[in-house]
């Protein structure tokens, strides 16, 4: 399993693992929406990435933009108290999923309507942030062969895409 903040390959039965393992990032932060693990919403694989734990814990539920202090364990990554950076071999990847998810969900009964604002959203509305930073992001980062493979082994078990992997000038 290749966790998404370090780039690290790791044992897939490490999950959890007493707290020390990997663990389901919502890169749609699932508390942004109040949509949980439930069944739809909560368990888009196009949403869910694997990543470190503890790093899952510090990114939290941020928006994402540029800047702040490097983090020690996942270095490619920045934070501050209310955005977190990805390294950059992911930033694109991160901008076209949060995009899917806001296109994806727009309010159909029982789903919250998600939106992509250009700013930094500091609560629990189903808003995340900064689209410019994102749209940087899906210029910087093309789609490469594992997000088209990602998303072709999504669509063979979902029966859903990412168009703007399929897309990316969308």
């Amino acid at each position: 399993v290749n966790l998404i903040y370090t780039g690290y390959s790791v044992n897939a039965e490490q999950e959890y693992n007493n707290a020390q393992g990997w663990s389901r990032e919502h890169v749609w932060a699932k508390s942004r929406g109040d949509f949980g693990n439930s069944f739809g919403i909560g368990t888009d694989v196009h949403n869910l990435k694997p990543s470190d734990i503890s790093i899952n814990s510090t990114r939290g539920n941020k928006d994402f933009d540029n800047g702040g202090t490097q983090n020690t364990e996942a270095t490619g990554c920045y934070s501050t108290t209310t955005t977190w950076e990805p390294r950059d071999e992911v930033k694109g990847d991160v901008a076209r999923i949060i995009f899917y998810m806001a296109t994806r969900y727009m309010g159909d009964p029982g789903e919250p309507s998600l939106n992509v604002v250009d700013y930094i959203n500091n609560s629990s509305d189903p808003l995340m942030g900064k689209l410019s930073t994102l749209l940087e992001w899906n210029e910087q980062d093309p789609v490469d062969a594992f997000e088209r493979r990602r998303n072709q082994v999504i669509f063979n078990w979902q029966q859903n895409r990412n168009p703007f992997v399929d897309y990316p000038e969308f």
